[in-house]
């Protein structure tokens, strides 16, 4: 983004490579919930399709059951959406960020494999947006009076092509977030250990001490215990 004269430059408080590097990280929790979205819509619609079904599962309520998939789909794309705006660029920190040894083992293991086939369907719901926003920008000029309706139908119709790829994301994208949850939340290589960074704190807060005390009595060590860890 362009920054204007009175705007700081990226050097001012953090090297730009730096702030480039960590960008992804934010996106993280957008990502999440985009997941969890699409789950709830797709568990909504589970607790109800039923009730307009017979006990064959065929409809007995077309308009109802047609309605209830439709708000589905609108809803699932909505979340679709924020994949597609910060997806791929989650995706590439996290591929970046991982190690080999991620792959054999670990916390992360299983969601990394999950991932093999998520570039494909965010290319292709990517595409389905494209295509559909054509067809839409076309109707604009060619359906005056009547290009609302016709283009409430033109995104029923996208929303239901692109249920596919919201219920893949559910899967793929709930993978994504934890792997870059995960990784987001290693140590820096650049910066100190957590450890070395919480004893530096509790040293700068003792009254009377600047510096890291060469040697602590058993005696003070017990008065001052270490802070608890905080669970992720």
């Amino acid at each position: 983004m362009p920054t204007s004269p009175s705007s700081p430059e990226p050097s001012e408080g953090q090297p730009a490579a730096t702030t480039d590097h960590l960008a992804w990280r934010q996106h993280i929790p957008a990502l999440a919930s985009a997941a969890a979205g699409i789950r709830q819509a797709s568990d909504a619609w589970d607790a109800v399709s039923d009730s307009f079904c017979d006990l064959d599962g065929w409809p007995i309520d077309e308009k109802g059951y047609a309605d209830g998939k439709v708000k589905r789909d609108a809803e699932a794309w909505k979340h679709v959406e924020v994949f597609l705006a910060h997806g791929p660029e989650v995706l590439t920190g996290v591929r970046a960020a991982t190690s080999g040894a991620d792959y054999i083992g670990g916390p992360i293991s299983e969601d990394l494999r999950r991932l093999r086939g998520i570039d494909a369907v965010l290319e292709r719901a990517g595409q389905l947006r494209n295509e559909w926003d054509q067809v839409i920008a076309l109707m604009e000029g060619s359906m005056p009076g009547s290009r609302e309706i016709y283009e409430t139908r033109a995104l029923e119709i996208r929303n239901s092509e692109g249920w596919h790829y919201a219920d893949e994301l559910s899967f793929h994208g709930s993978a994504l977030a934890r792997a870059a949850d995960h990784l987001a939340n290693r140590t820096d290589p650049d910066q100190p250990s957590r450890a070395e960074q919480v004893h530096v704190a509790l040293a700068r807060s003792t009254p009377g001490n600047r510096e890291v005390a060469p040697a602590s009595p058993p005696a003070a060590s017990a008065s001052n215990p270490p802070a608890p860890r905080r669970s992720r």
